[in-house]
C-alpha cells in the first residue's frame, strides 16, 4: 500500500513539474510587450488611448507634458512615442526636437487637434502625424507597422525624414457627424432677415 502511495505522489509531482514547465515555456515564447509612451495633457485622451493600447498588449507609460516625457524616456527604454503638440511646460515640438537629437531611430507619432502641421512634422523627423479625432484602427495599424519596421529601414528613413512619412488628416465629415450627435438641443438659425 505504501508503494502505491509513493508512486501516486511521485506521479503527481511529475505532473505538476510538467505543467509548470509548459506554463514557463508558453510565457517565454510569448513576445515581450512593447512599451509606448503616451504624451498628452488631456486626461480623457490619456485614459481612452491607454485602455485601447493596453487591450492590444502594449505596455503604456503616461506623461502629461514634454518635461515629464523627457524624464520617462531618460529613465527607461521606450519603443514608440505618441506625442501631442499642445503641451504645457515643454511643448510637443520642443520634445520632438529633443527626441530627434537623443534617439533619431525612436518612432514618434504626433497626435494633434491642430491642422496644417504635416509639413512641420515631416521636417522635424516625426514618423507620422494623425489629426484628432483619431482614427483608432489606423493608429493601431501605424503603431504595428512602425514597431515591426526593420532597423535598416528605420536608419534609412532617419536620414531622409520625408521617406515613409504617414499622414492621417481629420475626417471633417466624421467630426461633423460626431459634433452633431452631441448637440441634443436644436437652435433655430436666425439670419439677418429674421432679426
Amino acid at each position: 500500500m505504501r508503494k502505491i502511495y509513493e508512486f501516486a505522489i511521485a506521479s503527481f509531482r511529475n505532473e505538476i513539474r510538467c505543467a509548470a514547465d509548459k506554463a514557463l515555456a508558453a510565457q517565454l515564447s510569448k513576445p515581450m510587450s512593447k512599451k509606448i509612451l503616451l504624451v498628452d495633457d488631456e486626461c480623457s485622451i490619456l485614459e481612452a488611448l491607454s485602455k485601447v493600447l493596453g487591450a492590444e498588449d502594449y505596455e503604456v507609460v503616461l506623461a502629461e507634458d514634454g518635461k515629464d516625457a523627457v524624464e520617462k524616456i531618460a529613465a527607461a527604454p521606450i519603443d514608440l512615442v505618441l506625442l501631442d503638440l499642445g503641451l504645457p511646460v515643454k511643448d510637443g515640438w520642443a520634445t520632438l526636437e529633443w527626441l530627434a537629437e537623443i534617439n533619431p531611430l525612436l518612432p514618434v507619432i504626433i497626435i494633434t487637434g491642430r491642422s496644417e502641421q504635416q509639413a512641420l512634422a515631416e521636417k522635424a523627423g516625426a514618423d507620422a502625424l494623425m489629426e484628432k479625432p483619431l482614427d483608432v484602427p489606423l493608429l493601431l495599424q501605424t503603431i504595428r507597422e512602425l514597431l515591426d519596421e526593420p532597423l535598416e529601414s528605420r536608419v534609412r528613413r532617419a536620414s531622409d525624414p520625408a521617406r515613409g512619412f504617414r499622414y492621417a488628416p481629420c475626417d471633417s465629415l466624421v467630426l461633423r457627424e460626431m459634433l452633431l450627435k452631441r448637440l441634443t438641443t436644436s437652435y433655430p438659425c436666425r439670419g439677418p432677415e429674421n432679426n
